[in-house]
C-alpha cells in the first residue's frame, strides 16, 4: 500500500476571525497586565509609536485589527454573561461572572462539566470568541461565539458535537490559540512550544495586532529616536520598506513554513500558500471554504495589472478607501489613472447602462455583481476578492455561485443567463474560464488535461491558477505529463514552480527526480520544501556535487519548516513520510508516533505507523495499528482497505474480505478497492461473485485497466465469454497499445456465434 501524502491542516485559521473594532480602542485593556507580553529581541514597546505617530495611532485604533486579541475586561467583552444558559445540537454552556471575571461552565477535556475562566476576547465584530487556558499554557478557543448583530449566543459548529479528546472538541487542537490563531491576532508572536513535555510558553510583543505587526520591529527606530540630539551621529535607520506583501501573511490560506515573516522578508520563504484546490474553491476559482483574500485575488486581472491591497484598503483604518462604487471607479471611469491606463480599465461602468440596475440599488453595486459575499463562521461574510463576472451559466453546470441568483432569490440560472443575453448578446458566454478545466480534473476526466495544459501556456493566466493547473494534471494522471511538470519547474513564476514541485509529489516516483530535480535549489523556501518533500524515497547518495548540496540544504529546509510547527501533527506525518522514504526508519516511527501523542484523534499518523510496520516485517503490530485508526475514523475506506491488507498478510481471509466490503461500500469509485476485493474472493473460492462484481463495474462505467483485466481473467477462468467480451472491448479502448487484445476479442467473438 502507498503512503498517503499527508496534507498540512487545511483549516487552519477558520476559527480565528479577525473582526471589525468600534470607532475607539478601549483604554481600559492595559498591556502591562497581561503575562504573555515580552518585548522580544529587535522589538520595542508598542507605546512607543503613538509619541511620535499620533495620527497613525489614532486611525489604526479604528481599524478592523485593533481588537483582535484583548485581555478579558468590562470594556472589551460583549458577550452576555450575566447567568446566561446556553443548549443546542448536545452543546450546554452557563456563562456568569465572578468577582469582575468572566467563566463558562460547559464540558472540559474530560467528559465532565467544569468552570473555566475567560482570560481574551478574541475579535469584535460580527463576532467574538472567548479564550480559556486550560493547562499546560494552552489557551482554547471557546466554539461557542457571540453574535455582535443578533445579540446572542452561537455555536460554530456543524452536526454532532465532537467529543472530548476529539481533535474538534473545544479542548482539542483544531480551537487552540497556540497552534491555529496564534500568528495574526498578536504583534509577533513566538509559540514556544515544548515538543517533550507539550507545553507553550507563548508570548508576545503587543496582545492585538499592533503597528510592528506590520510594520517590523522598531527598536533600533526608537533607540534612534529617543536618544539625546547631539549624540544622534548616525542617520535614523528608520524601519523595513512596507508594501502589500505584510498583508499576505495573515490574509491567505496556506502553510506557515518559517517563523518571524515581516515587512522586506518574502512571502514564499515562510509561507506555502494553498493552490485552487476542488475542496477550497469552486472550478472557476471562487470561493468555496474560507480561504481569505490572497488565493482570490491573485486570479484577479487587478493583481496582474499591479493592483494591491492598498490601492483599495487604507493601510491604518483598514477601511475602503472609498464609499460605493466610488472605490471601483478609481481606476474604471473614462479616464483611468496613467498607472494603469495600459490596461484599458476605463469606461462608464457606474451607469444603469451597464448595470442595467437603477443607481443606488442593490444590482448597481459593483461588488454584489463582482464579489458576492459568502457567509463563515455563520455569522461572517466575506467577499470573494477573484472579480470575476457573473456566469449563470456555469452555476448551472457546476453549482458555482454568481451574483445574480444571489440577490434574485427564486430566480433560476437559466433565467438569468438569458436576462444577460438579453442585456448584453451572448459574447459574455464565450469569454475563456478556468471552470471547465478544474471541473474537469475533479471528476479524473482525461479530458482536462489539454484544458489544463491550455492554462498553463495561456500568458493571460494567472501564476496561482497556472500552478494550481499543473498540480491538477498529475492528480489526474492518465497519461504522461512528466514533461509538463518539468517545463513548469523552470519557470520564472516562483508560484508555477511551487505547483510543479507540488505536482511531482503525483508523478511515478521514477519520473520525479528528472522533473524537479533543480528545484531543490529554488530561490524560495516553500518551493525547496515541496521539492524535497516529492523526492523523499530518493536515495541522497543519488546526488552528486553541487546537487547534494542543494538536497541537503533542502532538508535543513524541511526540519526548520517542521520546527515551525513541531505541535502539528500534519507536520510530523509529513517527516515521519520523508524519513521513511530515506530509508530512516527508526527515525521514522518515532516521528508517527510524535503526531500520535500531538493529536491521538487523527487516523493518518496511525494508518502510516501501520504501513511502516508493514514494510518492517512487523505484521501482528501494523494490524492492530490499522484497528486502532478505525476506531477513531471508522468511516474512513483507505484505513478499511489498509486494515484488509493487514489482516490478509495475517491469513485471516474471511475477516479480511468483510474490512474490503466495508472499503468499497464507503467508496464504491475506487477501483482498487474493488479490485482487490474479487482477487479476495476468488482466493476464497468466491469467483462467481468476483467477476459477477467486476461486470457491474463495468456495465456502470468502470474503466480501470487492473479491474478490467482482472474480469477478464476470472470470466475465462470460469467461461463466462458474453460478459468477458464486453470487459475485454472495454479494455481494449482503455488499452489500445496491448497488442494480444485484439487476439481475445477475436476468439471471444467466436466463442460467443459473433464476428
Amino acid at each position: 500500500m502507498i503512503f498517503a501524502r499527508a496534507k498540512h491542516l487545511r483549516i487552519v485559521l477558520l476559527v480565528c476571525s479577525i473582526a471589525s473594532v468600534p470607532a475607539t480602542a478601549s483604554a481600559e485593556h492595559r498591556e502591562a497586565d497581561d503575562p504573555r507580553i515580552a518585548i522580544h529581541e529587535g522589538f520595542a514597546e508598542e507605546s512607543k509609536c503613538g509619541s511620535c505617530h499620533a495620527d497613525q495611532v489614532a486611525a489604526f485604533a479604528k481599524s478592523n485589527h485593533a481588537k483582535a486579541m484583548a485581555a478579558a475586561t468590562e470594556g472589551t467583552v460583549r458577550g452576555d454573561f450575566n447567568d446566561v444558559q446556553f443548549q443546542r445540537d448536545g452543546v450546554q454552556a452557563n456563562f456568569f461572572r465572578r468577582d469582575d471575571r468572566y467563566f463558562v461552565r460547559t464540558e472540559g477535556p474530560d467528559g465532565k462539566p467544569a468552570d473555566f475562566k475567560v482570560t481574551y476576547t478574541f475579535g469584535y465584530e460580527p463576532l467574538q470568541q472567548y479564550l480559556v487556558d486550560i493547562g499546560g499554557g494552552r489557551l482554547q478557543a471557546l466554539d461557542i461565539a457571540w453574535d455582535t448583530n443578533k445579540r446572542e449566543w452561537f455555536w460554530l459548529g456543524e452536526g454532532t458535537a465532537a467529543k472530548p479528546g476529539s481533535t474538534y472538541h473545544w479542548t482539542g487542537p483544531f480551537y487552540r490559540w497556540n497552534r491555529t490563531c496564534i500568528d495574526c491576532h498578536s504583534t509577533d508572536p513566538e509559540v514556544n512550544f515544548d515538543p517533550t513535555t507539550f507545553e507553550y510558553k507563548s508570548t508576545y510583543v503587543a496582545t492585538s495586532i499592533g503597528c510592528q505587526s506590520c510594520h517590523g520591529g522598531a527598536a533600533e527606530h526608537v533607540a534612534w529616536q529617543t536618544s539625546q540630539t547631539s549624540q544622534k551621529t548616525a542617520p535614523d535607520p528608520g524601519m523595513p520598506r512596507l508594501d502589500a506583501t505584510a498583508c499576505f501573511g495573515c490574509h491567505s490560506r496556506r502553510v506557515k513554513m518559517l517563523d518571524g515573516f515581516g515587512p522586506g522578508k518574502a512571502f514564499l520563504d515562510h509561507f506555502s500558500p494553498e493552490l485552487i484546490d476542488t475542496d477550497l474553491y469552486f472550478p472557476d476559482g471562487q470561493i468555496r471554504d474560507e480561504v481569505f483574500e490572497y488565493g482570490s485575488f491573485q486570479q484577479s486581472k487587478m493583481a496582474m495589472a499591479g493592483v494591491t491591497c492598498l490601492d483599495c484598503h487604507s493601510a491604518h483604518e483598514g477601511t475602503v478607501k472609498a464609499v460605493g462604487n466610488a472605490l471601483c471607479t478609481q481606476c474604471h471611469t473614462q479616464a483611468p489613472p496613467e498607472r494603469f491606463a495600459q490596461f484599458k480599465p476605463g469606461d462608464n461602468f457606474d451607469t444603469p447602462a451597464h448595470t442595467h440596475h437603477p443607481i443606488g440599488s442593490t444590482g448597481s453595486h459593483c461588488v454584489n455583481c463582482h464579489m458576492p459575499q459568502r457567509t463563515y463562521m455563520k455569522v461572517d461574510p466575506r467577499r470573494d476578492h477573484s472579480m470575476v463576472i457573473p456566469r449563470p451559466e456555469l452555476s448551472a453546470t457546476y453549482g458555482t455561485p454568481n451574483g445574480c441568483t444571489s440577490c434574485h432569490e427564486g430566480k433560476t440560472n437559466a433565467w438569468a443567463a438569458e436576462t444577460m443575453d438579453s442585456w448584453y448578446g451572448t459574447g459574455w458566454r464565450r469569454r475563456p474560464t478556468i471552470a471547465h478545466a478544474f471541473a474537469g480534473a475533479a471528476k479524473s476526466d482525461p479530458a482536462s488535461i489539454a484544458a489544463l495544459r491550455a492554462l498553463v501556456a495561456d500568458d493571460k493566466q494567472s501564476g496561482i491558477v497556472k500552478a494550481s493547473a499543473i498540480a491538477a494534471m498529475t492528480q489526474v494522471a492518465r497519461q504522461d505529463v512528466a514533461p509538463d511538470v518539468k517545463a513548469a519547474a523552470g519557470s520564472t513564476d516562483p508560484l508555477l514552480r511551487l505547483g510543479s514541485a507540488k505536482a511531482a509529489a503525483d508523478l511515478p516516483q521514477e519520473r520525479r527526480l528528472e522533473a524537479v530535480g533543480t528545484l531543490l535549489g529554488d530561490r524560495y523556501g516553500s518551493v525547496r520544501v515541496a521539492a524535497i518533500t516529492a523526492l523523499s524515497a530518493t536515495p541522497s547518495m543519488e546526488f552528486l556535487g553541487d546537487s547534494r548540496r542543494s538536497f541537503d540544504d533542502a532538508v535543513k529546509d524541511l526540519r526548520a519548516y517542521v520546527d515551525a510547527n513541531a505541535d502539528f501533527a500534519e507536520a510530523q506525518t509529513s517527516y515521519g513520510l520523508f524519513l521513511f522514504g530515506q530509508r530512516r526508519a527508526q527515525d521514522s516511527e518515532k516521528a508517527f508516533e510524535q503526531a500520535i501523542a500531538l493529536d491521538p484523534a487523527l487516523s493518518g499518523a496511525r494508518a502510516n505507523l501501520a504501513e511502516l510496520y508493514r514494510a518492517t516485517g512487523r505484521n501482528q503490530r501494523s494490524e492492530e495499528t490499522y484497528a486502532e485508526a478505525i476506531t477513531i475514523a471508522p468511516e474512513n475506506a483507505d484505513l478499511r482497505y489498509g486494515h484488509a491488507l493487514a489482516l490478509v498478510r495475517r491469513q485471516a481471509l474471511s475477516v479480511a474480505i468483510d474490512e474490503l466490503r466495508v472499503a468499497v461500500r464507503l467508496a464504491p469509485e475506487n477501483a482498487r478497492y474493488l479490485t482487490t476485493l474479487a482477487i479476495a474472493l476468488d482466493s476464497s473460492g468466491g469467483t462467481q461473485e468476483a467477476f459477477t462484481l467486476l461486470a457491474q463495474a463495468e456495465a456502470g462505467g468502470a474503466t480501470d485497466a487492473s479491474l478490467l483485466q482482472t474480469g477478464i481473467q476470472f470470466g475465462l477462468k470460469l467461461h463466462r465469454y458474453p460478459e468477458t467480451l464486453k470487459l475485454a472491448e472495454t479494455y481494449a479502448q482503455v488499452q489500445p497499445e496491448d497488442a494480444q487484445i485484439a487476439d481475445l476479442i477475436r476468439q471471444l467473438r467466436f466463442a460467443t456465434g459473433g464476428k
